[in-house]
């Protein structure tokens, strides 16, 4: 059995692998420890008075970086 080399692969198709090879736990592992790695945005907090204005600016941002791809 050949070894499959997941840091060479792709965000996608890292997602694409394990979404066909759902019995490969090392694949999942890998795929969640990218995104644990990624750096995370804290947008607002449950608190803040503004906090449904800055969740619908935040959607509609991710919206519109989708389209612009």
């Amino acid at each position: 059995m050949s070894q499959i080399n997941y840091t060479a692969m792709s965000d996608k198709e890292l997602r694409q692998y394990f979404l066909q090879h759902r019995e490969d736990k090392v694949a999942l592992r890998a795929y969640l420890d990218r995104l644990s790695d990624r750096p995370r945005n804290v947008i607002t907090t449950v608190d803040d008075p503004d906090f449904d204005a800055k969740i619908q600016a935040a959607i509609l941002h991710q919206m519109q970086e989708v389209d612009n791809r």
